[in-house]
């Protein structure tokens, strides 16, 4: 009467990331013994699962922690144990067929802590894949829409990483199995992106930030927007398509990798693609989080000969010694015109400016020498060509193309020559509210989710 369960099922939501084996034995006894007796059950047809009648029937399926076999463990002959919500057996019998049941931090209202929630999402569609994120870094872009919030319930995180689980029919170059990393979305057909100027996407806004898919639609059901970067990361499961998912090493921790996606990808592309930076020059890096250590440590790697970091907190500053500052100024404490002048007899080549602080952003001009370059990372226009040859540029993600430059990353990483783990700190994601003010307080440079565990 009920066959196996289909693979798009909502029940398989538990089962698909367990073994084949384990999966079809769980499959089954689901179908032939779980499904008939709650489809049998008044109480459950009610959603009142804490009445049900088959309870006493299932002898294996243990009392739950609260007492009420809300949920409980099956027990395979083997001895294996696999943990299954009462509720999500008869949500098989119930929810519309494609539909996944997934775990995601929810912003309700902005300013108020994120609520880990049980929420509902459809898919992949032919171009999209199923990512299990296994880490999401937390960037300042997510604090910001923490803070200022948007228009209704939506899911947050744009710098996961973790493993394909299922793909669409139209996914080329993707299959299960792979560890990924997921950066910005982009909609690969306007003339940027098909001159390979990624971040230069007409769309980009749309696409990163409309908590939509590009043609409007969205994944998630009950009044929760997902797809922020084509992503929302802060789940324990994502769609992405192949525009913005850069295959990994299976040899390297994936949650290491998370932040590439987004912040180091940002900061170190602004020194080596953006602005360029030559060797010997000098160069001031405003702001010592995430996005300006990357920098500093690219300029490293550039050879360039004054490494000058600005902030505000004196421990980011001696980390960013570590990582190739040859010279840290406090601005809370210094006249910081006068220090960089001071320090290099004039002003300097290159600026980047990752503070979005307005003073600052217009500082960055003023310091620079003629024929210097400063990026502003904020997403705020900037003026363009100034006198003396000098330019002030907007930079959006490093002007990376992520699926090439985050494998160089890579590569510089092994090497010895960007040490970005100095800059991770890990946290459960449960602790996420904690993560978010730990950064905002200057206690962690770069938070990093841990969000799903190895398949069973």
């Amino acid at each position: 009467m009920y066959g196996m369960l289909n693979d798009t099922s909502p029940l398989s939501a538990s089962l698909f990331q367990m073994r084949p084996d384990r999966r079809q034995s769980l499959s089954k006894f689901v179908t032939c013994m779980l499904l008939p007796l709650f489809a049998a059950c008044q109480s459950c047809k009610k959603a009142d699962h804490t009445r049900c009648v088959a309870k006493s029937r299932l002898p294996n399926l243990s009392r739950g922690v609260e007492g009420n076999f809300s949920s409980g463990f099956i027990e395979f002959p083997e001895g294996v144990f696999f943990y299954l919500s009462h509720s999500d057996l008869h949500d098989g019998l119930t929810h519309p067929v494609g539909y996944h049941f997934i775990r995601a931090a929810v912003l309700r209202t902005p300013g108020r802590p994120l609520k880990i929630e049980r929420l509902e999402m459809k898919g992949p569609r032919d171009d999209e894949a199923l990512v299990r994120v296994v880490a999401s870094g937390i960037c300042h872009t997510d604090i910001d829409f923490c803070e200022s919030g948007c228009s209704g319930a939506v899911v947050l995180g744009h710098e996961g990483s973790g493993v394909v689980e299922r793909i669409g029919k139209a996914v080329k170059g993707i299959k299960p199995g792979n560890h990924v990393v997921l950066s910005y979305q982009s909609c690969g057909r306007c003339p940027p992106c098909k001159s390979g100027h990624l971040a230069g996407c007409e769309r980009f806004w749309e696409a990163n930030f409309g908590f939509a898919r590009l043609d409007g639609t969205n994944a998630l059901r009950g009044g929760v927007r997902g797809h922020f970067f084509g992503q929302s990361s802060f789940a324990t499961h994502a769609l992405a398509t192949v525009r913005h998912l850069v295959k990994m090493p299976k040899s390297l921790p994936l949650e290491l990798l998370a932040p590439l996606g987004c912040g180091l990808q940002t900061g170190a592309g602004t020194v080596m693609n953006s602005l360029a930076v030559h060797t010997g020059s000098s160069i001031a890096v405003f702001g010592a989080g995430s996005v300006g250590l990357a920098a500093v440590m690219a300029a490293r790697i550039v050879k360039a000969k004054t490494i000058i970091a600005v902030d505000m907190i004196d421990c980011r500053l001696k980390l960013a010694r570590e990582l190739g500052a040859t010279h840290a100024i406090n601005n809370r404490r210094n006249d910081l015109a006068a220090r960089i002048k001071a320090t290099t007899g004039s002003g300097v080549d290159y600026v980047v400016e990752s503070t979005a602080n307005h003073d600052m952003e217009q500082l960055a001009a003023e310091l620079l020498n003629p024929g210097g370059k400063a990026a502003l990372l904020s997403g705020a226009s900037a003026p363009g060509r100034l006198p003396g040859n000098r330019q002030v540029l907007s930079v959006i993600q490093g002007d990376a193309v992520p699926q090439k430059f985050i494998p160089k990353l890579i590569k510089l990483y092994q090497a010895g020559r960007f040490p970005f783990d100095l800059l991770v700190k890990f946290y459960d994601f449960a602790k996420i509210n904690r993560a978010i003010a730990d950064s905002k307080r200057g206690n962690a440079v770069k938070p990093v989710l841990l969000i799903s565990q190895d398949p069973i």
